[in-house]
């Protein structure tokens, strides 16, 4: 047997820190690193996930961890192109705090510096989302500390780091055993140990600020997921009610009447109502950036809890900060909250908001569209979901109506590009979804930009695999609109513009057809009465489906308070002959940005 190469040795590392799933595209500048991964594919030690784009193993290797299938994400790419595509995906690991090392090829040590093909000055491009550990290496004796370094600093800081490999370092003899002697480091694979409880006094000053509250509100985010029996407790110990920004919806059930779902601008308006009327905030997990959709400065007392203390007090003032596991400081709070004396009326006015806010839903779901209401068709997918299925969501209007229309209940998973919000991310989730848990059903729920984007691609990469999952069921569904809507609604209600057709319309694509082609099944819908049964045929499918849906694209993203602000614009950009502004206004759907605008345009056009 030949000696093991660097690019084995970078391999085997990365599996003694559980990194054993590597999302990529090869190449001859990351080609030692790409053999060894075949070797220990062979020896059933790895797996490799070929994609279409690097930028698709960037979200992969996030929403892998994301969705509980590894402790640490890996993309590995080539030198030049390929590590400038991966970077859109390491991006949205950064940004939404997931451990994630890439492994970049680089140019052959002797041609470095000479302007050679390919070759970039990789430490330095990857010096921002990267900048916790970026390290180029150039002797194989500096191995295993780079790829532990690597991987201690993303896990434990919750980060991208990468490791630059040129061409030649790869394919040389691996040093596994580090000299013992001056200049060299011995290094350690074992993680450190989980974080913990807040010192018993914090515990304390947070109880007494929470005891004090008659009306509590919890906001809960990613930091909450696998602390719902002690968010649950904490919540019914203080009677509060529970918003949920859209990184932390799988945390509790949606169908719980003290639970408001989503906030924010696609929120809801019972997260809205439940701000606005708290005496006192618990954040669990989150720093939401929307400020206006807190409690006004000063309104309520508030305590944090996360496991990293630079983020506590980042977006609202609190009294108290805990920094600590959400799981296990819940737990170490809840005893302590004996003696709260929450008002009774509280949650009786939550359950009230919710069951307004479900009567509106319905209302919103049953509104006349042209031809399909995108809220109907998610809505129909949301009863049909099994109790174990994961959800992929692509940014866009797809994301508001993920989050107010379809509902999460135990045992379910679900993500999205949180922070960064980049379209294209949807695919490329779904997929490491089904990496991670085979055996679980995906829905991927895509706008139509989006799926041109990175999906119609990526759907090449579901055709290659799906027949080694143990369970078929895959669903995308594509809100077909032939328009960007997000961005148009934003032109609308944020500039007051018309929205400009060269930029925002989008060709139409026979999606289901694609998936035909592919060996994969699928069905185009394009009204309501037809909907039933390719919704069940579509989730009972044997294979992967494409849900091609032609969706009415003004149906409006109703924010859950509609500010004066937005309402002039909006009925600015509709004064100033927006095509599409008789489609603006749903049938039966009230307190509509529409409406409002309509109101504006009368108040406008009302004699002196």
């Amino acid at each position: 047997m030949s000696s093991p190469t660097v690019g084995d040795h970078v391999v085997a590392r990365l599996a003694q820190w559980g990194a054993r799933r590597f999302y990529g595209y090869p190449g001859d500048g990351i080609g030692g690193v790409i053999s060894a991964i075949g070797r220990a594919v062979e020896a059933g030690e790895a797996e490799f996930v070929q994609v279409r784009h690097e930028e698709t193993a960037g979200f992969a290797a996030t929403a892998d961890v994301k969705f509980g299938g590894s402790p640490l994400g890996v993309a590995v790419v080539t030198s030049g192109p390929g590590a400038v595509h991966v970077l859109n995906g390491l991006y949205d690991a950064k940004l939404d705090h997931v451990p994630v090392v890439a492994l970049l090829g680089q140019t052959a040590t002797n041609a470095l510096g000479t302007g050679y093909y390919q070759e970039l000055d990789l430490v330095r491009l990857y010096g921002d989302v990267a900048g916790e550990f970026v390290f180029q290496v150039t002797d194989p004796t500096q191995v295993q500390h780079a790829i532990d370094r690597a991987a201690r600093t993303a896990t434990e800081r919750r980060t991208v780091t990468a490791v630059v490999l040129p061409s030649d370092v790869q394919d040389a003899d691996a040093v596994t055993e580090v000299p013992h002697g001056h200049g060299f480091t011995h290094t350690s694979a074992v993680p450190g140990s989980l974080p913990g409880i807040p010192r018993p006094e914090a515990l304390a000053q947070a109880a007494e600020v929470l005891r004090s509250g008659r009306k509590v509100a919890i906001l809960a985010g990613a930091g909450a997921l696998g602390a719902t029996a002690e968010l649950t407790a904490v919540a019914d110990a203080l009677g509060a009610g529970v918003a949920k920004a859209l990184l932390g919806k799988a945390v509790l059930d949606d169908r719980l009447d003290w639970v408001t779902g989503a906030i924010g601008l696609l929120g809801t308006r019972p997260s809205y109502e439940l701000m606005q009327g708290c005496d006192t905030l618990l954040l669990v997990g989150t720093t939401m950036p929307y400020s206006e959709y807190y409690p006004e400065a000063g309104a309520a007392r508030a305590v944090q809890i996360d496991v990293d203390g630079t983020r506590c007090g980042l977006r609202y003032p609190t009294e108290v900060n805990l920094v600590g596991d959400a799981r296990l400081t819940l737990q170490a709070l809840l005893p302590l909250l004996d003696g709260a004396e929450p008002d009774p009326g509280w949650r009786r006015d939550i359950a009230r908001w919710n069951s307004a806010w479900d009567a509106w839903s319905a209302e919103r779901v049953r509104a006349q569209a042209d031809p399909l209401n995108p809220e109907l068709v998610v809505r129909g997918l949301s009863d049909r979901l099994a109790d174990d299925h994961q959800v992929a969501v692509d940014c866009g209007t797809a994301t508001s109506w993920f989050a107010r229309d379809l509902d999460l209940r135990p045992g379910m998973t679900a993500s999205l590009s949180g922070t960064l919000l980049s379209m294209g991310g949807g695919l490329p989730y779904a997929l490491a979804a089904k990496q991670a848990h085979p055996d679980r059903p995906v829905l991927a729920l895509l706008g139509d930009g989006a799926m041109q984007m990175n999906g119609l691609s990526e759907l090449v990469t579901v055709a290659q695999r799906w027949r080694t999952w143990a369970d078929p069921r895959f669903v995308v569904l594509v809100l077909n609109n032939r328009d960007l809507s997000f961005v148009a609604w934003e032109a609308r209600a944020m500039q007051g513009e018309v929205p400009f057709a060269a930029a925002m319309d989008v060709p139409d694509v026979p999606y289901a057809g694609w998936a035909g082609l592919l060996g994969l099944a699928g069905r185009r819908v394009d009204g309501p009465e037809d909907l039933d049964d390719v919704l069940d045929e579509a989730m009972a499918a044997d294979r992967p489906f494409v849900l091609d849906a032609v969706v009415d694209p003004h149906v409006p993203m109703i924010p859950p308070h509609v500010s004066l602000d937005q309402v002039v614009k909006t009925a600015t950009s509709q004064l100033r002959g927006d095509p599409a502004a008789r489609g603006i206004v749903v049938e039966g759907v009230r307190e509509t940005v529409g409406a409002a605008a309509r109101a504006v345009r009368r108040h406008v056009h009302r004699p002196e």
